[in-house]
């Protein structure tokens, strides 16, 4: 019984140390997560991966209220814009550029989705394959009021 519980208490401590002091090849075959991508593995973004002329189609969460708007980007973090349905031409700024993303602001202007509301974005872009894929958190001001809303964006290059 004595070994029983020893036994035990040595596969729960076991269980219990942080993977970073386990040893390269000390996996049991009950792991089967696969080891996290390197950075040169993962890749890396550059503006002037990204530069160009996008048509970018946004939806809502349920896959609805599609807005199509044109991200003319740049080389390096001066001079990108997006034109809307409106026709409008809007800067955008970016924010932050690592890893697999280009993080990029805009606004506030004139909401495409809800008239008389004002809205700023906050946009993630990756690029996956020749398609500009990521999401946009959209900040609406409506009267004194403030609305949140997630959309999902996917983009392909036009020049």
């Amino acid at each position: 019984m004595r070994s029983l519980t020893l036994l035990a208490c040595g596969i729960v401590l076991a269980g219990c140390t942080k993977s970073e002091e386990r040893s390269v090849g000390a996996a049991t075959t009950g792991d089967t997560a696969a080891p996290a991508a390197t950075t040169a593995e993962a890749g890396t973004i550059s503006l002037s991966d990204v530069a160009g002329t996008w048509k970018v189609r946004t939806t809502d969460e349920q896959g609805g209220t599609p807005i199509e708007t044109e991200i003319r980007a740049t080389a390096d973090t001066s001079g990108w814009t997006m034109v809307g349905p409106d026709k409008k031409t809007i800067p955008v700024r970016v924010v932050a550029v690592g890893g697999d993303s280009v993080v990029t602001e805009s606004g506030p202007f004139a909401s495409y989705v809800l008239k008389g509301a004002k809205v700023s974005t906050r946009s993630v872009y990756r690029l996956q394959g020749d398609k500009l894929v990521g999401s946009t958190e959209a900040r609406y001001k409506i009267g004194g009021r403030d609305s949140l809303a997630h959309r999902s964006a996917e983009g392909t290059r036009v020049r």
